[in-house]
Order: structure tokens, then C-alpha cells, then sequence
């Protein structure tokens, strides 16, 4: 009777391995890790702040430019904080892509 929690390494298995444990994949994980962590971390604070404001502070509700307040500047901001996210990753995935394509090269 086959054994469900054995398992049988193929070569692709094998490969795989080899891969995720070569140098220059660990790099990749590294440089994604480094710019992805820090990066997600900075939108969701930026993200959670201003309900969090507006919530238990006032100073938002003045006018600052005409009648529009501070928490309707704030609310712009994530708009221009996510699209300088999504570019600054943009511009990043390249040199992503390039380790991807070496990494590749080195298994073949």
C-alpha cells in the first residue's frame, strides 16, 4: 500500500531545492524582502493614521487651504502615496526580473 506521507523526490524536486538554497536566490529574497517589508509597513501606518486622527483629534477638522481641512489633504496623500508605491515598485520588480533571469541561467 502507498505511504501518503512519503514522498518521492524527483529530479524536478531536486532542482528546486538546489535552487532555493543557491546564493543568488537567497539574494533575490533578501532584496525583496527589504524593499517589500519596510514598504508595506510604511503604507499601512500612513493608511491607518488618519482614521485613527480623526477619531481622537480635532486638529484635522481646520482649514487649511480655503475651506478644505487637514484630513481631506491627508485622504489626497494615500491617493498620491499609493501610486508612488505601485512606481517605486515598478522600477524596482526590473532589477527583481534581471536576479529571476540569472537565477534561471545558473540552473540550466
Amino acid at each position: 500500500m502507498h505511504q501518503v506521507s512519503e514522498t518521492t523526490k524527483t529530479e524536478t524536486t531536486r532542482s528546486a531545492e538546489a535552487i532555493a538554497e543557491s546564493a543568488s536566490f537567497k539574494q533575490l529574497m533578501h532584496e525583496k524582502n527589504s524593499f517589500i517589508v519596510p514598504a508595506i509597513l510604511f503604507c499601512l501606518i500612513f493608511y491607518f493614521t488618519l482614521p485613527i486622527l480623526t477619531s481622537y483629534f480635532t486638529f484635522l477638522n481646520r482649514p487649511l487651504l480655503g475651506d478644505i481641512t487637514g484630513a481631506w489633504l491627508f485622504a489626497f496623500l494615500q491617493f498620491i502615496m499609493t501610486w508612488t508605491f505601485c512606481t517605486l515598485y515598478n522600477k524596482k520588480a526590473r532589477s527583481f526580473d534581471r536576479l529571476v533571469e540569472q537565477i534561471k541561467e545558473e540552473s540550466r
